[in-house]
């Protein structure tokens, strides 16, 4: 049986632990139990673990940071003068200029989807929820949509009947929302529609964007969200397989999760849900 003071120190030992004070020299092992002793050696193992994850997270930050730095400025001067060159050449070499342009802004495209993606893997930055309407969310996803959608004569069309409110980061949540807007469009022909309504549920609410694309073999669905996936049927369009797979990670850090209804040749629809706080 252990002594009072035995325990007393057992039990500071723990409290040091989970405050993230311990540290081995609080302790003289002479006086120590053989218990206590290893619980010593545990806990000082772990204490250095988490000071070595601390010290990685923050050089993993340092570096995404520096990659982003680093590549910005030399990106934005290569798609700068390729615009400049492809306004001033001609013939073949204005379809170089053109390309390399096309070419820089994937590449701007996917450095910017692998910083977000890395910071997120992370822990980089954390999530900030409070009460938000989804409409709100949809409205602003759409608009940023927007731009991208009249380049192709494609309409969004918001319904406003419904609203509800969740527990998530709005800024992040409308990241995710463009997302799966940004895809409908990339995968819809020019004409056609896309659809975007908040539907509450009992225990749930939703965003869904439907679209009127090409749509998903059901045997691909599961692999939508994979990082880097891009389906058989899409080779030949604009993407790099990044955004799908954010959306999710962004909505299941949030309790939700993504629902994917399609047939080839007649469109998806997304659902993205999120746990309600309360019908407005």
């Amino acid at each position: 049986m252990f002594t009072h003071n035995e325990y007393k120190l057992l039990n500071k030992m723990l409290d040091d632990a989970i405050s993230g004070e311990f540290t081995e020299n609080n302790f003289d092992e002479s006086e120590m139990s053989k218990l206590q002793s290893k619980l010593m050696r545990y806990l000082t193992s772990s204490a250095m673990s988490e000071r070595k994850l601390r010290e990685e997270k923050s050089n993993i930050e340092e570096l995404i940071t520096n990659i982003s730095h680093q590549t910005k400025t030399p990106l934005t001067n290569i798609i700068m003068y390729s615009e400049l060159l492809g306004e001033k050449a001609d013939g073949e070499l204005k379809e170089y200029a053109d390309e390399i342009h096309v070419q820089s802004k994937k590449l701007e495209e996917l450095i910017t989807a692998l910083v977000k993606m890395s910071r997120l893997e992370t822990g980089i930055f954390k999530l900030q929820p409070e009460e938000t309407s989804l409409l709100s969310v949809m409205k602003s996803a759409a608009d940023q949509a927007l731009p991208k959608a009249k380049l192709k004569n494609i309409k969004l069309i918001l319904s406003e009947k419904e609203d509800s409110k969740a527990n998530i980061d709005a800024k992040w949540t409308t990241e995710a929302v463009f997302n799966i807007i940004d895809n409908a469009i990339k995968y819809s022909e020019e004409g056609t529609e896309i659809s975007l309504s908040v539907n509450t549920f009992e225990m749930f609410s939703c965003i869904s964007v439907a679209d009127q694309g090409i749509g998903i073999e059901e045997e691909e669905i599961p692999k939508l969200f994979s990082r880097f996936y891009r389906g058989s049927e899409v080779h030949d369009k604009e993407g790099i397989g990044v955004g799908l797979y954010l959306a999710r990670q962004l909505v299941e850090e949030q309790g939700g999760y993504i629902k994917v209804k399609s047939m080839p040749g007649k469109g998806s629809t997304f659902e993205l849900f999120f746990p309600n706080v309360s019908k407005l």
